[in-house]
């Protein structure tokens, strides 16, 4: 008779494919290595699977791993919510809260919301994870997280949207950049320079590639140089004289304060912070509330 899978086992094998090392996985949840290697190995015994590959003294996701990640994850989320739901009957005093967020608002505007929840729940802890919208997107629709915010529209009919923030994007260059000397900057001059641009899928590169459009410029004109994974990469490339790039004002701030960028006068449309969850599954009491400090309470349908 084979043991049922457990949650434990589930936390274990997120824990160590997250740090991919089993010694720190096991330290962050308070077990013994032993076992915490026993819960992996008891997981791949029982499907006949092999989820890490052993690397030096590391170790790393092999392709089962890597698809069964997700789905671990979201298990978790969907536990911590049914836990959060039962503690909430006697009102928030305690559980857990998943929420997702991309980069530029995890970084610059949700964190003071965040501090002021924790001020006023102490009890319930708020997991946050960061990713770009589409990757946020997809973590609301799976469960891993019950509350999701991103840079503009999402394309999920699953998903309900709605607004929180503004935010305004500008192009930024190096203070060497010829742009800088120029008495103006036109639209029709923008493919003449090479860009530092964030990853498909992010929020900002699509934002930006909906306003190039916008200029009636061609798709195929923009020159990518650089594709970087978060805002603070793309920032230092340009800062180090690698062409242009768009940015959030708040992420662009703190250099151009140093003198270290230089902001081009062209405008940008500004774009909506949005928040997204599930309209078909229960919304606990504690996104409410973190939402209600927002300005914008979400009922349980």
């Amino acid at each position: 008779m084979r043991h049922p899978l457990t949650l434990e086992q589930l936390r274990v094998f997120v824990a160590v494919a997250e740090r991919q090392h089993m010694t720190r996985a096991a330290e962050a949840l308070n077990l013994a290595q032993s076992a915490a290697s026993a819960a992996i190995s008891g997981l791949e015994q029982r499907h006949g699977a092999k989820l890490f590959h052993r690397v030096g003294r590391g170790i790393a996701l092999t392709e089962a791993g890597s698809l069964f990640l997700p789905e671990a994850r979201a298990v978790l989320a969907r536990a911590e919510a049914a836990e959060l739901v039962l503690s909430e009957l006697g009102g928030l005093k305690r559980g857990t809260l998943s929420v997702q967020a991309s980069q530029t608002i995890a970084s610059y505007w949700l964190p003071r919301y965040l501090v002021a929840f924790r001020r006023a729940h102490p009890g319930v802890e708020i997991r946050l994870a960061i990713g770009n919208t589409a990757q946020v997107a997809a973590a609301v629709h799976d469960g891993a997280a019950e509350l999701g915010f991103v840079e503009g529209a999402v394309d999920d009919l699953t998903l309900s949207l709605a607004q929180v923030a503004r935010d305004q994007l500008v192009i930024v260059v190096a203070p060497d950049h010829p742009w800088v000397a120029a008495k103006r900057v036109e639209s029709r001059m923008l493919p003449k320079t090479d860009w530092v641009l964030r990853e498909p899928g992010s929020g900002t590169r699509s934002v930006f590639e909906a306003t190039w459009e916008g200029f009636g410029l061609r798709p195929g004109d923009l020159r990518v140089a650089l594709e970087l994974p978060s805002n603070e990469a793309v920032r230092a490339a340009v800062e180090a004289g690698m062409g242009a790039t768009a940015l959030s004002a708040s992420v662009a701030a703190p250099s151009l304060e140093a003198g270290l960028l230089t902001q081009i006068e062209l405008a940008l449309p500004d774009r909506p912070f949005n928040v997204i969850s599930r309209g078909d599954r229960y919304h606990s009491r504690a996104a409410e509330a973190l939402l209600g400090l927002m300005g914008l309470p979400l009922r349980s349908p």
